[in-house]
């Protein structure tokens, strides 16, 4: 999962918490930081483990850092932050001589690799990224005052697509889900990260789904209308990514149905 938001939104202590509640055990998560040792501030939560990332911020060095802690034993792992491999690469690409359009050809496997790594290890992974900060004019017991917000992720983009869900914290510390996959808080509205949140979670993660998708998969090849189609998927959001293909299958069969229906001339 991903955890986004300005300086001073609590990616770290938000990250810490939930990493607890998926294994409530402090001594099997680590903070992989490269964020100048700020995940030490922490230490009265529980004994977890830091590992000091320094420049340069490669993928590589992140990747090596991963499979260091993985076999550790490690059980979740916090990568604080990964903005910071993304601003490496695009210093890596201006870098470069030549054309700049084909100076990516260098770059982004490099970055797919990392990628194809958080993917495919078998631990928990919590990535937090930075956001752009900006401040907005807001109401405060009848004065107008500045607030500080977070704008858009410092990552490439659609790096969001590769998480299973993506809490967005607010200067406030709140946290609303703007990509969620296990269907435990979209929809809801904004609230506080505790350990609780990664037991929930946790819970997800162990439950056997297969029932559940098999019925929703058969459910749709049972509807014959594109309004049935459409309530089916609304009443299960949780498994959309995972049956879009043959929500898409369906809505075609049934808009060929419609189109090859005869006509009858009264």
């Amino acid at each position: 999962m991903a955890v986004t938001g300005a300086s001073g939104s609590g990616k770290t202590y938000s990250s810490l918490l939930l990493a607890h509640g998926l294994c409530m055990d402090w001594e099997k998560v680590v903070v992989i930081d490269a964020e100048n040792h700020s995940s030490h501030l922490y230490a009265n939560l529980g004994a977890y483990k830091v590992l000091n990332l320094e420049s340069p911020f490669s993928p590589e060095s992140y990747i090596d850092a991963i499979d260091f802690v993985v076999n550790q034993g490690m059980e979740v792992i916090i990568l604080d932050s990964i903005t910071h491999e993304w601003e490496y690469l695009l210093d890596y690409h201006s870098s470069l001589p030549g054309n700049s359009f084909t100076a990516w050809s260098k770059v982004t496997p490099r970055h797919q690799a990392f990628i194809s790594k958080l993917l495919q290890v078998p631990v928990h992974i919590i990535a937090t990224m930075r956001s752009k900060s900006d401040y907005v004019l807001s109401e405060k017991n009848g004065k107008t005052v500045p607030e500080k917000v977070g704008l858009k992720s410092i990552q490439r983009d659609g790096m969001d697509y590769e998480f299973t869900l993506v809490f967005d914290l607010d200067i406030k510390y709140n946290a609303v889900a703007t990509k969620d996959r296990t269907g435990l808080f979209s929809s809801k509205p904004e609230f506080k990260i505790t350990s609780a949140t990664g037991q929930q979670i946790s819970h997800w993660c162990l439950e056997d789904l297969s029932p559940k998708i098999d019925y929703v998969r058969d459910r749709i090849q049972q509807v014959n209308t594109s309004l049935e189609l459409l309530g089916l998927y609304n009443q299960y959001p949780e498994y959309r990514d995972l049956l879009l293909p043959y929500y898409e299958k369906r809505k075609h069969e049934i808009k060929s149905l419609i189109l090859t229906k005869p006509i009858r001339n009264e």
